[in-house]
């Protein structure tokens, strides 16, 4: 993520429309993006579930529409003398070809164009799931590729601080040799050298760690071809959300999040399937028929006078299914209330996590102003107790606590400063975005 992502240009701009290459302009995060994409099991998982969704929906909408079948049968029959009506043994063939409609259903109360609607929704909601997935997806590894920048930072500043304590301790060996140091200042600058020495081993193995996680979210490991990275922890909100935020009204949350549709989705194939359990109420018809020809040899097969057919309407009125009907309509209410909680519940989730990444944009600035400033004052402070310890005005104590302070405010505002840069993923995420590649064209 970069501060110079170029702004996008229209006054009506949405998340959704901005997309990730344009959010993350990070090279490096561009790449690592991409392959978690193609690589993710998490994302593939989705999209095959995507994929057998849409096949039930042809499977049931399938069923809006008579099926046609084709046979040929050959029956060849032998009798013995004492059953068959001329008293002597007979053989008889049969031949027949037919084409028919096999219990077709006539949808006269809407049971199966509910179980059709059921179907599509319950597709519409999982490829909304999978979006959602690509979302978090694209949200986690940007958040852990700054996580990763975020600790190899705090490496490299307890590799300098290890760098400074350690020079300070020689230097205290010195001056005890000297006769102009006490052992306590020696004893004292040893220990803060071997707990300088214990934070960088800690620090560079959490890295390591930092760098594991990310390997497992892209699916594979890192490439040694991939861009330098290009995002430092002290800049500011990418201008390409700026224009987003100030028109982001509440109805466009509820356009841009896939989790709100996916949870629209559920509710709405459960409304269908309150419709199929109302239908079982009602009488249901079903038409069989069929016709073709019948001979008692092939060759007469098809010739005038062999045609047949047959027709058969059965209706079936429910009658007593011992509180059966009624149990399913009780049961499909039931799911229906629970998926409008899960829809007001997935609408209250968006606007707060909204709202807590918005809240957090200025206390955050203002906070790491202040972080800042505290170490330049820090830092000046260091100097001059080290100057007052060479002088022999101070003891060393004062310029180890000089120096504890300093790393203590540096780590500090480094959290910070990953934390401001993970708020705004968080909120681009919040917002609907990274659903798109480039972007809608149209922005």
């Amino acid at each position: 993520m970069s501060a110079a992502v170029a702004p996008v240009q229209a006054t009506r701009a949405r998340v959704p429309e901005i997309g990730w290459r344009t959010f993350f302009t990070d090279r490096r995060l561009q790449a690592l993006i991409a392959l978690s994409l193609k690589n993710n099991r998490d994302l593939r998982t989705a999209a095959l579930k995507v994929a057998q969704s849409q096949a039930q929906y042809r499977i049931q909408r399938s069923a809006l529409f008579p099926s046609l079948d084709a046979s040929g049968d050959l029956i060849k029959e032998r009798l013995p003398a004492d059953v068959s009506t001329s008293g002597q043994t007979m053989t008889t063939s049969q031949y027949s070809a037919t084409a028919g409609v096999t219990a077709y259903e006539l949808d006269l109360f809407g049971r199966v164009q509910s179980l059709r609607n059921e179907a599509l929704e319950e597709y519409l909601e999982t490829d909304e799931a999978r979006l959602s997935v690509q979302i978090s997806l694209i949200s986690e590894v940007a958040t852990q590729y700054i996580t990763e920048l975020g600790l190899q930072e705090q490496l490299e500043l307890a590799r300098r601080t290890l760098a400074s304590v350690a020079a300070s301790s020689d230097l205290t060996t010195l001056r005890f040799k000297a006769g102009t140091a006490s052992e306590l200042d020696l004893r004292t600058a040893q220990a803060e050298a071997q707990n300088a020495t214990a934070t960088v081993a800690s620090y560079d193995r959490q890295w390591q760690q930092a760098r594991n996680a990310l390997v497992l979210l892209v699916g594979e490991s890192l490439p040694e071809n991939l861009p330098p990275p290009e995002t430092h922890l002290d800049q500011d909100a990418p201008a390409s959300l700026s224009p987003a935020l100030l028109t982001a009204l509440p109805s466009d949350l509820l356009e841009s999040r896939p989790d709100i549709r996916e949870a629209e989705h559920a509710l709405k194939a459960a409304n269908a399937d309150i419709g199929a359990a109302r239908a079982a109420f009602f009488p249901s018809i079903e038409l069989t028929a069929s016709g073709g020809t019948t001979s008692a040899k092939l060759s007469g097969l098809f010739k005038p006078g062999s045609s047949t057919w047959a027709f058969e309407p059965q209706i079936t009125l429910p009658i007593f299914a011992g509180g059966k009907n009624l149990a399913n309509l009780d049961v499909a209410k039931a799911e229906r209330q629970i998926q409008v909680a899960a829809y007001e519940k997935a609408i209250q989730t968006a606007f707060r996590e909204v709202s807590d990444a918005l809240v957090a944009l200025l206390p955050l600035n203002a906070q790491i102003t202040a972080e800042q400033a505290q170490v330049g004052e820090e830092r000046e402070r260091r100097k001059l107790t080290e100057l007052r310890y060479r002088n022999g005005t101070d003891s060393y104590l004062a310029v180890l606590l000089a120096e504890q302070d300093l790393y203590s405010a540096q780590q500090g505002l480094i959290s910070s400063q990953v934390v401001r840069l993970t708020n705004y993923v968080n909120l681009y995420k919040a917002l609907g975005g990274g659903v798109q590649e480039y972007g809608d064209p149209r922005s």
